[in-house]
């Protein structure tokens, strides 16, 4: 079925249900506020383009999504796809591979693709989330350790010379700002997992910046203003020749929004015991990537972590996405410059535990433990996600899962 979940919802819709999903979409919106900026700066964009991504795409998902929960926007999957296709193809290169992206998307949700995430190998998956866990990590050291870099190499084994030969820029308080944002948001997490306590830690850190070491970075000393307003829609620039260059990148932006959207739409149904509609959700990531390309965003899917907040924090339909994706508006519009104060290491402390939670280090004993061919599976595609290149991995990692599970099958019948 390819009904948005909003149109089955809204048939029993009364106030109590607004009142939990009004509660929990604003909720939501206090979490995806610093992300949303965290991993626009990470993927070599302005911080404005990860709230447009967030007003725009995370507006549409939940439209036309086909989960009740499910939030969407930028997530930190995406941060090493943008930062090499902005580095590769310049900004209108990603804006352009955005909006094919969508359209690749219709096309699958459209045919009904979406059940073939059942035949991605899970180790190949969890493989390149760690891989580009390693890779978002590393890419936060010189905000987290305060080393002064002025270009640093988007290749990982170009980039940790780099970083080595710049330790003797260490600057303490900036040390200092991340890990007591880091501690926070730890402690929050554990205390008060109802509690948005990412905007609360990095609050804090971004205060203790402006009130006691002014000289550490910040959002507005880096990058100036933020905008008070939403950017006009435009059509992306096309051409024969410019599509057919950025067609690999576009599919892999595809790829990783369906499969991590339907991940996170699965992970979703076990959390609040529902069934979501995966030709639907398609639709919908097709749909945002349309639309968030067309206001010059970032690539846009289902955010497992903000997903998982939304369900907590008691949300129940599309609703709950909606209002969080126009509390973010409202705060762009009414309390940019505000954004401007928030530490370059807060947002970096932010980044590591994203990157942190993104590995999944509760399941890595079940790895361990696992068959020796989906160790493979996983070490081949963290090596390749984080050495090489993510467009590498995903063909290889899948290729080669589909070969073996190809084989088992053969085998089988034999």
């Amino acid at each position: 079925m390819r009904q948005p979940k909003i149109l089955t919802t809204i048939k029993d819709y009364n106030r109590q249900l607004f009142w939990a999903d009004l509660v929990a979409g604003i909720t939501v919106a206090m979490v995806a506020l610093p992300l949303s900026l965290a991993i626009a700066i990470a993927s070599g964009a302005g911080p404005e383009k990860g709230l447009v991504t967030a007003i725009v795409g995370g507006f549409l998902i939940s439209f036309f999504g086909g989960s009740r929960v499910q939030i969407g926007g930028p997530t930190g999957a995406f941060i090493v796809v943008v930062f090499g296709v902005i580095a590769d193809h310049g900004y209108d290169g990603l804006v352009l591979s955005t909006f094919m992206a969508g359209i690749i998307l219709l096309i699958a949700g459209y045919f009904r693709a979406g059940r073939l995430i059942a035949y991605v190998p899970e180790a190949v998956v969890s493989g390149f989330t760690i891989g580009i866990a390693i890779v978002i990590a590393t890419s936060q050291l010189p905000d987290f350790l305060g080393l002064s870099i002025q270009d640093i190499p988007a290749e990982f084994l170009e980039k940790i010379p780099v970083l080595w030969q710049e330790r003797g820029s260490f600057q303490l308080q900036t040390f200092a700002v991340a890990v007591l944002t880091l501690g926070l948001i730890v402690l929050f997490a554990r205390m008060f997992p109802r509690f948005p306590g990412l905007i609360v830690a990095v609050g804090i850190g971004s205060a203790l910046v402006y009130f006691a070491v002014p000289s550490v970075d910040t959002l507005g000393s880096r990058f100036g203003a933020l905008p008070s307003q939403l950017p006009l829609p435009e059509i992306p620039h096309m051409s024969f020749d410019r599509m057919v260059e950025l067609l690999p990148s576009a599919f892999v932006i595809a790829f990783l929004a369906g499969v991590e959207s339907l991940l996170s739409a699965m992970v979703a149904d076990r959390m609040s015991k529902g069934h979501h509609r995966p030709n639907a959700e398609l639709l919908a990531q097709g749909a945002a990537n349309i639309g968030s390309s067309l206001f010059t965003g970032l690539p846009a899917t289902g955010a497992i972590a903000r997903t998982a907040t939304n369900i907590r924090a008691g949300g129940k339909t599309p609703v709950a996405g909606i209002v969080h994706a126009a509390v973010i508006l409202l705060i762009m519009l009414m309390a940019a410059p505000l954004a401007g104060y928030l530490a370059m290491p807060a947002l970096a402390a932010l980044l590591m535990i994203t990157a942190w939670n993104m590995s999944e280090p509760g399941k890595w004993a079940e790895y361990a433990r696992g068959p020796k061919r989906d160790k493979f599976l996983l070490l081949l595609t963290m090596f390749l996600t984080v050495i090489v290149d993510l467009t590498v991995a995903i063909g290889v990692g899948v290729a080669l899962g589909f070969a073996l599970a190809l084989n088992d099958k053969s085998d089988k019948a034999s």
